[in-house]
């Protein structure tokens, strides 16, 4: 009987960081769905949001999640202590568009991937993508920078494009894969849907299941197709291990 490669180190502590250094490639939009996960399959996690403004993590998962702010390396060591301090807990950290690059600074300033190694915290670099070359020139950089050093996830999100062949030409996808890359794919969610639910500042949970109709005005097969969708995309994080 085959099993699924497991993604995070259970053992010890797990940091996933929710990147992609674009804007508008949906990063807090998976930052949530990953929250979602982890609070379906009951395991606990802490959140981190670093976009000052738009909270997202703040705004749909309440009491889950606290800002960090990405240019002070003090609060930037709070998300690696935190991994430290509880390792049972997974820490889901949602990076604002041009954060990577003050991010990799503490880390290379911080020595943060070799105290990693030494304290058995696993590093997941979730790489959000939409269908266009800004994605794929930033997903060069990020593998050049960090090689085999980080574990990525790479996530086609056909929430904003769903053609993808760019990248599976570019030999990009390959060579993340060689470095030990999960990949996920998200179906297109209808606009309508993911409108709906910001506007009511709701939990995928709370639209799905109508668990507040005075805030969330889906209608019966609105809700029918984020069940849909969501079924799929937990599926997907199955698959990549998580």
């Amino acid at each position: 009987m085959s099993t699924i490669p497991t993604l995070e180190n259970a053992s010890k502590g797990n940091i996933h960081l929710i990147g992609g250094e674009k804007g508008g490639v949906g990063k807090s939009f998976v930052a949530r769905l990953l929250a979602q996960h982890f609070i379906d399959q009951q395991i606990p996690f802490l959140g981190f949001d670093t976009d000052r403004s738009h909270g997202t993590l703040m705004r749909f998962y309440t009491g889950f999640a606290s800002p960090v702010v990405v240019d002070r390396y003090e609060a930037l060591d709070t998300i690696f202590e935190s991994a430290v301090e509880l390792p049972s807990r997974r820490v889901l950290v949602d990076l604002a568009a041009q954060t990577q690059e003050p991010l990799a600074r503490w880390m290379e300033d911080s020595g943060v991937l070799d105290l990693a190694d030494m304290q058995g915290i696993a590093l997941h670099y979730w790489h959000v993508m939409d269908n266009g070359r800004d994605s794929l020139e930033l997903l060069a950089k990020l593998l050049d920078r960090f090689g085999a050093r980080l574990r990525y996830v790479l996530v086609r999100n056909a929430v904003r494009g769903d053609d993808f062949g760019m990248l599976e030409k570019s030999g990009l996808q390959d060579r993340a894969v060689s470095l030990g890359a999960r990949i996920v794919n998200l179906k297109r969610l209808h606009e309508g849907i993911v409108q709906k639910i910001d506007a009511a500042n709701a939990s995928f949970w709370a639209a799905s299941n109508n668990s507040a109709p005075d805030s969330v005005s889906l209608g019966l097969l609105e809700r029918q197709r984020l069940r849909i969708w969501l079924t799929h995309a937990r599926a997907e994080l199955k698959g990549a291990g998580v």
